[in-house]
């Protein structure tokens, strides 16, 4: 295969990849070759840390199938990536597993099969599947790190890129100057379209155009899902690269780190307690259940030890009592319970609970008692049973009672 067939087959398909790195690869003038030999095949495998953390490669162009061309550009195949990583995860001396990222992404091909294969893994094997952008995850290399359950940044990396392109090369020009003329019999009308050797038919643009914004939309599903964004959110970043805090800004990423960070954050974690949900903690008097939430970042919730004394269960608090009445409200109660005192010696039944209950005044009480005994015929058997006229004893009721006896009488 010559550089130029490689670089048509990067050129008839569609790429999620950073826009920097596809004119490289598809200006041949401006792509450093070198003979496969000198480039080392890189992301095949993973090296495993003094604590038990697995380093997976995730390494330049990312491709669907593995030829000399992944030798020339250095390339990752995904289907290798994947097999690193399952190999890894059940690998019984690994303890997590990070992906170390510099790639600006590649083929749409094989790309969501491996992002949806990392995710499944992550949640079926129980250790942690992290990765860090150093220097570079963008476009489709970023989307295999929204698999991840955590995404550290570089203070200079990159992410984001978000988005599909799709490149036409139309040689019809340089077949011309070197005297080619093409002719094609076929059968199918869009059975040529794209073809490098006449300029691209805006049919045939309509239906590539068609193919990118579909890819498209699932490319922004897939990272909203992963990154628990919205697909609002992620269409909104424009397909823009984002460099360290800027990222983590817009939610593409967690923390700024190199992959030194990575491992000693995770050994970190892994080192710390499993947590166990609806765990209690003891202290030395009762028993307390713990309910606040744990954040990812914060020391898990110890897990209950059973003491072999006798368990203390905390009794239920008390109902809160009411609050007591202002002054105001004591005095106008104290008010009515004298009213009604003074109308039971008169023979005036008054409920004073109730009255305070409904808000009656004292003065409309009282008027109301004045009333009824004004009212009876026996008015002066009351004012006999009262105590005697002028005496400090003498309530206003049984006054005015009198005042009221004696003027019927004259």
């Amino acid at each position: 295969m010559t550089v130029e067939a490689a670089l048509l087959r990067l050129a008839s398909r569609p790429l999620a990849i950073a826009p920097r790195a596809l004119e490289t690869l598809l200006v041949a003038g401006r792509v450093a070759l070198a003979p496969p030999g000198e480039i080392a095949t890189r992301g095949r495998g993973y090296a495993v840390s003094d604590a038990g953390i697995a380093v997976v490669p995730v390494l330049g162009p990312l491709v669907a199938r593995g030829d000399w061309l992944t030798e020339l550009f250095g390339a990752s195949v995904y289907g290798e990536i994947g097999e690193a990583v399952e190999a890894a995860l059940a690998d019984p001396s690994v303890r997590g597993v990070v992906m170390e990222i510099d790639s600006p992404g590649g083929e749409v091909a094989g790309m969501f099969d491996l992002a949806d294969r990392l995710t499944s893994l992550r949640g079926s094997v129980g250790k942690p599947l992290w990765a860090v952008a150093s220097e570079s995850a963008t476009s489709a290399a970023y989307a295999i790190a929204s698999a991840a359950e955590r995404i550290y940044v570089t203070r200079t990396g990159e992410v984001g890129s978000i988005g599909v392109v799709a490149a036409h090369i139309d040689q019809s020009g340089a077949d011309a100057k070197a005297g080619f003329a093409w002719t094609f019999i076929h059968a199918g009308a869009r059975k040529l379209d794209g073809n490098p050797h006449e300029p691209l038919s805006d049919p045939a643009r309509m239906a590539i155009q068609a193919d990118v914004d579909a890819l498209y939309g699932e490319l922004v599903s897939l990272v909203a899902r992963n990154r628990n964004l919205t697909p609002e959110a992620v269409r909104a970043t424009e397909a823009a690269i984002y460099r360290g805090r800027a990222g983590i800004a817009l939610g593409l990423a967690d923390r700024v780190g190199t992959i030194e960070t990575v491992l000693a954050d995770m050994t970190t974690a892994l080192a710390a307690p499993a947590p166990r949900r609806g765990a209690t903690t003891q202290t030395p008097a009762r028993r307390v259940t713990m309910t606040h939430p744990v954040e990812p970042d914060d020391a898990p919730v110890p897990e209950t030890q059973d003491e072999p004394q006798q368990e203390v269960h905390e009794a239920a608090p008390p109902e809160p009592a009411p609050a007591p009445p202002d002054d105001a409200a004591r005095a106008a109660a104290a008010e009515i319970a004298e009213v009604a005192a003074q109308a039971a010696r008169l023979g005036v039944t008054v409920d004073a609970a109730d009255a305070i209950r409904r808000g009656v005044a004292a003065h409309v009480l009282r008027r109301s008692v004045l009333d009824t005994l004004a009212s009876r015929a026996e008015a002066s058997a009351v004012i006999a049973a009262a105590p005697k006229p002028g005496s400090a004893d003498e309530s206003p009721i049984v006054r005015r009672a009198r005042e009221r006896a004696a003027a019927a009488r004259s």
